[in-house]
């Protein structure tokens, strides 16, 4: 099954772990596998959605001296010269300190395509969604199960391009049990915000990505890279991401 024309492929990277040179290598192994959007994560100290893995990448890239600076200045070099679509993801504390403006104005100018924020949500972060559409870029929303239809219409008010869907509680990297009902949701969510539909949070084989295809529109892919990565090295990606796009 030819899955690069069956379903989109968003891949995640912890910025600074364990080290930008190994960011920018896991970038062209994307590139060469036809990955269409790429969220690369500002490191933060409590990354509240986070599962064990991104935790301690988190920590540990933050004690390596990863700076907020160093990191857009690594995504505006990765924007020049790789064609998939870049999202930020990161913590409201992040963009706090910086300055809302300042960093979505910077955001823009290096070329960001999409802003992910998962600890604001579309009420309490009502400036930061109108301000990421004023400076031409896609803040993302996020919906779970237990998001309502009228919740739903709200979240596709705020949000742009697509609704990232979370189908579990908990936090990212164990593995996710897709039934019926996650299929259920995501056509729900595509009926009620019109709106395509990105599905994370434990997606780890094939299998996986043949279960959402005619359903998600996007997969996305972060804590198995990161796994790989850290136990059978950078090498491995390759071979993991031709084995779910054979």
């Amino acid at each position: 099954m030819d899955m690069a024309h069956k379903i989109n492929l968003m891949t995640h990277q912890v910025l600074g772990y364990p080290d930008f040179e190994t960011n920018e290598k896991a970038l062209e192994i994307f590139k060469k596998n036809n990955v269409e959007y790429v969220e690369l994560q500002i490191p933060f100290s409590e990354s509240s959605a986070d599962g064990p893995t991104f935790v301690k990448a988190n920590q540990l890239s933050i004690q390596n001296g990863t700076t907020v600076e160093a990191c857009l200045e690594f995504i505006k070099k990765s924007i020049d010269k790789n064609p998939m679509k870049f999202l930020i993801m990161t913590y409201f504390n992040i963009i706090y300190q910086y300055g809302l403006d300042n960093f979505l104005r910077r955001a823009s100018e290096i070329g960001v395509w999409g802003i992910i924020v998962p600890d604001a949500p579309v009420d309490e972060g009502v400036q930061l969604y109108d301000k990421c559409v004023s400076y031409q870029m896609n803040p993302i929303v996020i919906a779970t199960p237990y998001t309502s239809e009228k919740r739903l219409q709200v979240l596709a008010e705020k949000g742009r391009e697509f609704i990232y869907f979370v189908p579990r509680k908990g936090v990212t990297g164990s593995k996710t049990d897709f039934n019926d009902s996650v299929r259920e949701k995501i056509l729900q969510i595509k009926q009620r915000t019109l709106m395509e539909c990105a599905v994370g949070f434990g997606i780890q084989e094939k299998a996986d990505l043949e279960f959402l295809e005619g359903y998600a529109d996007i997969a996305v892919i972060g804590s198995k890279i990161t796994r790989i990565i850290e136990e059978e090295g950078i090498e491995k990606v390759d071979d993991f991401l031709k084995e779910i796009r054979e």
